[in-house]
This record gives structure tokens, sequence and C-alpha cells, in this order.
């Protein structure tokens, strides 16, 4: 028998950004997972090496899937030494390979979680050289074998980290444009406003179009990740790889249902000509740019397209917010322009306002039906939903807008 067994389910971690953790549950429950935990930035499930491939291939939302290999009681360094050494690393990371460790640390005798990072970095590497009499390069690059450690009080948690490199790394954005949003942001965002696939999306302000190309990705039904080829799990010592063909043939054949019939009209627009330029790019990249109508153009005379049953569908923007690329008073008028741009061209359409700015957002001009939070980096931020009824005033007074 196998030292590690990657057919034996194991407590995996899934992890995602602070407010993602629902739409991250919906995504691992709909692959047909039981949700054993959740808390604010992941959810736990029991899953084998070999489940750990269809969640790194298709979930849209999730960071990294990390697969427990050993946890213990940890009271001090020396104790997370002992343990992570023990491990049969020699039996799991290749002598010529490249490791790296990512700590997350919440002791009160551990003021700096390198110091961890450091400790497990040399019980893993010393391991492995006592056993073959090499020892594997380690540094900070998280492209080859990644190990994820959570040490918490005096107990301690040590994964592979089967993704490697952040599952929003998807492969398809060459030209990022200004500030982009990161892609599992854009597809939680998308899950919030309700977009399915089955009605059209308009994303004014596109800037590099990840909003409307993660739209495009999940009304086809596309697994995300397929234009990636780098894994962490790959790079492990494991037979896995008839597995993880099998996972991407499966992954491959995903598509829209062919009951809802073709995909609605998506549109992006911005009016930088290079925004637009990246965003087809971008696209193209992504296989949907046949998907995606592209305008170079003012935001409020963006194309509004209804599906082929005369519905219309969700308005997503994604402005400046004056955190990082432009001053608050200097954005004042764009957003009185949105709260009029919803109210002149939007009738019977679901407009959301995705800022960081809740004085900005007051200039809207109109009463959100949710403020749902997000996190964008460092920055607290709200997707604001407005249900523009048709035949409806829907103007509030600007300083109750947004309280």
């Amino acid at each position: 028998m196998l030292p590690i067994d990657p057919t034996k389910k194991r407590l995996t971690r899934i992890t995602c950004a602070q407010h993602i953790a629902p739409f991250l549950r919906q995504e691992v429950e709909a692959l047909g997972f039981e949700i054993q935990d959740e808390d604010s930035v992941g959810v736990h499930v029991g899953a084998s090496l070999i489940d750990c491939m269809p969640l790194n291939l298709r979930l849209r939302t999730g960071q990294h899937v990390l697969w427990l290999l050993k946890r213990f009681r940890c009271p001090s360094p020396d104790a997370l030494y002992t343990h992570v050494a023990s491990f049969q690393w020699e039996h799991l990371i290749p002598n010529d390979s490249y490791v790296s460790v990512i700590s997350n640390v919440d002791n009160p005798k551990i003021t700096n979680s390198l110091y961890a990072t450091r400790v497990v970095k040399d019980a893993i590497v010393d391991k492995i050289s006592k056993q073959t009499g090499a020892r594997p390069d380690s540094g900070p690059d998280r492209s080859q074998v990644v190990i994820s450690v959570y040490w918490k009080g005096e107990r301690a948690w040590v994964y592979l980290n089967t993704s490697g490199e952040l599952l929003g790394d998807r492969g398809y954005r060459k030209i990022p444009h200004i500030a982009p949003m990161r892609e599992t942001l854009a597809a939680a965002v998308l899950m919030a406003s309700g977009y399915d696939g089955t009605t059209p999306l308009v994303n004014p302000m596109c800037g590099s179009g990840t909003i409307a190309i993660e739209a495009a990705l999940m009304a086809t039904g596309r697994a995300p990740a397929l234009l990636r080829s780098n894994f962490g799990l790959l790079h492990t010592m494991l037979d896995v790889d008839e597995a993880w063909r099998t996972a991407r043939r499966e992954a491959g054949k995903l598509g829209r249902p062919r009951e809802l019939g073709p995909v609605p009209p998506i549109v992006a627009s911005d009016h930088d000509p290079s925004a637009i330029d990246a965003a087809r790019r971008n696209a193209r990249v992504a296989g949907v740019e046949h998907l995606i109508e592209f305008v170079e153009c003012d935001f409020a005379d963006t194309p509004m397209p209804l599906g082929a049953d005369g519905r219309p569908g969700h308005v997503i923007l994604n402005p400046e917010y004056g955190e990082r690329m432009g001053e608050v008073e200097e954005l004042t008028g764009t957003y009185e322009r949105i709260g009029d741009y919803f109210k002149q061209r939007c009738a019977g359409w679901t407009g959301h306002v995705f800022t960081g700015s809740r004085e900005l957002a007051g200039k809207i001009g109109l009463r959100a039906s949710r403020r749902i939070p997000f996190m964008n980096a460092q920055i607290e931020c709200r997707l604001l939903r407005f249900e523009m009824w048709e035949g409806k005033e829907t103007k509030r007074p600007r300083d109750e807008a947004t309280e």
C-alpha cells in the first residue's frame, strides 16, 4: 500500500476571499460534496486527492484546494518541527524539485508567520535529505509543490496545496489594464447579482473584461481552469497522472444545456480604446470573444439588447471609487450619471454597482434593495442592487440612498 493513498478521503479545506464563502459553498454543494464546516474564508469537505481534481478545475470562486496530510497538537515551534519531520515527505516530494510553504499562524508565542514557514520548510527538506541523501530547493515561488500550514492555538494542520498558484489565475488575462478585478471576485459578484446565463448581461466600464468573460464562461458551462496546465498536485510523486487526464476530459465535456438555447447577449463597453482592446484580447484567449459584444463608448450609451424572449437582464458596473485611481470629489459626477443612466436606460433591468466608497454610492440617488459585502484586495466594498421597475418611480432622496 502506498504510504500516501490518493484515493483516501481526508479533510479538505477550500479557501476563498473574505465574504465569498456563501457562494463557494453553493458551488461545492453543486458538485456533490457535503459541507462539513464553513468559516469566513473557506469551507471543509471530505475528499480524496482524486476528488480535488474536479474542484480545482471547476470552481469559480475558490482560491486553493488543500488536502490534509497531518494534524496534531502543537504547543511550540519544536513540536511543529518534530511533527512535520515525522511525515513521509520522501514519498510525496521529489528530492530534485522545489517546495514552497505558506503559513497562517494564530499563536501568542509566534509574532511572525515567516518563522513558522521556516520551521516547516526545514523539517520537510531535512527529512527528505535524511531519507534520500538530497534535498529539494525551497522558496516563495508557488509553481511546484506547495504545502500550506495552519497553526491556531495549540493545534496545527498541514495540507498539500493541490492548486499551487491561486485558482483565480485562470490564464486568460494576458493584458490586465488598470486595477483589474480578480477572476474569483468577478465570478462571486455575478453569482451575487443573480446572473445565471439565462438573461442578458451588460457590463459598462468593463476595463480588462473580467466580469464579461466570467459571465461568458458561466453561461457556457465551461470549467474555468481548463486553460491552466500547472497545478500543485501534479508536481508530487503520487501516481495521479491518469486520474488527472480523466478529470480534465470530464471537465472539457461540460457545456451549456441544450434546452437553454443560445447564450443571451453579453455586452462589454468602455470609453477607453485600450481597455476594449485588452478586454477583447483576453476574451479571445479565454475562447469566448464570439459571445461578447465589445463597444467603445461612454457608459451611458452602452447598447441594451434584450434576450431572445424579450426579457431584460442584469447591468453591472465597477466604477472607480477614489481609493486607487481617482479622488472622491472627481468621481461625484460619474456616480450621479450612473443613477441617471439606470433611470433613463435601464427600466425593467436589474442594476448593480460594485464600489468601495459609501460616500460615492450615495451620489447614485437611488435606494439599493440589497448591499452585499465583498473585499477587493484590502478595500471593503459593496455590491449595490437596484430594482429598476418599468413604469415606477425609482428615485429617492440622495441622502437616503445607501444608509
